[in-house]
């Protein structure tokens, strides 16, 4: 087995870390140093004397594109059966580590996770950003996975070339490798670890307006597509019937050309993962959800607002969020896969 370790300005944790694995018996160890400078220059180097190998980025260039140098290294100049990828600020333990390795071999064809319980004193940023990223991850593929964000993760060999083409280059690769991971054929195994912060995982690296944004850019451009789409809607009918004065073809004019062009956006910018479904297939399903969201659209409208009475807008609103999620899930799942 082999330990991957991305690092970007690390201290003595690294040093430490390095030293536990040696002691348990892991010989091979890649660091990959994502342009920390000269001043870490250093402890790299003692990273050598250790026995590690290290990688070193002229400039940084993020976590992502770290992890697939390392994967692209190992890919090339080894004969490796697995790697094990871990955080270099002290957060994943040897025993840990070991434990995901064996894992690997037990499960061949799933991803390990090293899976946090986030028990005890866990800071504030990092319980309720993991608790939202779980959230919208098993909104976006429907897998219920415990941690997300976690760093510690163990790969087999035939995973690495996949690895290597996952898009991301920051802390956004982790859950585009995961959105990702079905449709190459993979599942997960979630292995339970000890949660460790050290002070207040002041160390992170995580931006977490920047790169949340990134982590959660898949919805957004759905959702952002979806509002243009609407918009146009409005626009077309407005447009159709002053130019007609006919109201049920300004309707379904507008329709029909608001949903070519949700369908167009979906295809090419929100759903592309450089594998386009044939539309020939997934422009039938596409048409097919959309008549089965109209008609959940009247179920839950005449059930809310009909029956039990919930005031119009909010019987609205509440009918939206729930086939916006839906309909998120049936596209990534069924019409474009």
């Amino acid at each position: 087995m082999h330990v991957l370790i991305p690092a970007y300005e690390p201290d003595k944790r690294l040093l430490d870390l390095i030293r536990q694995l040696k002691a348990s018996g892991v010989s091979n160890i890649l660091v990959v140093d994502d342009g920390s400078g000269e001043d870490y220059g250093p402890l790299f180097h003692a990273a050598e004397s250790e026995g590690c190998t290290v990688l070193t980025h002229p400039v940084n260039r993020g976590k992502g594109r770290a992890l697939k140098t390392g994967f692209r290294h190992l890919l090339e100049t080894t004969r490796m059966d697995m790697v094990v990828c871990a955080d270099s600020d002290g957060q994943h333990l040897p025993q840990d580590i070991l434990k995901v390795a064996q894992a690997v071999r037990e499960t061949p064809g799933r991803i390990v996770l090293g899976s946090r319980q986030f028990t005890g004193k866990v800071p504030l940023r990092s319980s309720f950003g993991n608790t939202a990223t779980r959230r919208i991850y098993s909104l976006l593929s429907g897998i219920p996975l415990q941690d997300t964000q976690t760093g510690l993760r163990g790969y087999s060999r035939d995973m690495l070339e996949w690895l290597c083409q996952v898009p991301g280059e920051r802390f956004e690769y982790e859950m585009n490798l995961l959105l990702q991971a079905s449709k190459a054929g993979y599942s997960f195994y979630e292995l339970s670890i000890e949660t460790i912060y050290i002070d207040h995982n002041s160390s992170s690296h995580f931006r977490p307006l920047a790169d949340s944004l990134k982590i959660y850019w898949p919805i957004a451009k759905f959702g952002s597509v979806s509002l243009i789409s609407a918009l146009l809607d409005i626009l077309l009918v407005l447009l159709i019937q002053y130019g007609t004065g006919n109201l049920l073809i300004a309707v379904w004019g507008a329709r029909l050309c608001s949903s070519v062009f949700n369908y167009t956006m979906n295809k090419t910018f929100v759903f592309n993962s450089g594998k386009p479904t044939p539309s020939k297939r997934s422009m039938p399903r596409y048409f097919a959800l959309a008549i089965v969201i109209l008609i959940l659209n009247y179920g839950l409208m005449f059930v809310l607002f009909g029956q039990m009475g919930t005031p119009l807008l909010a019987a609205k609103l509440l009918t939206e969020a729930m086939l916006f999620a839906f309909s998120y899930w049936c596209q990534q799942r069924f019409v474009y896969a």
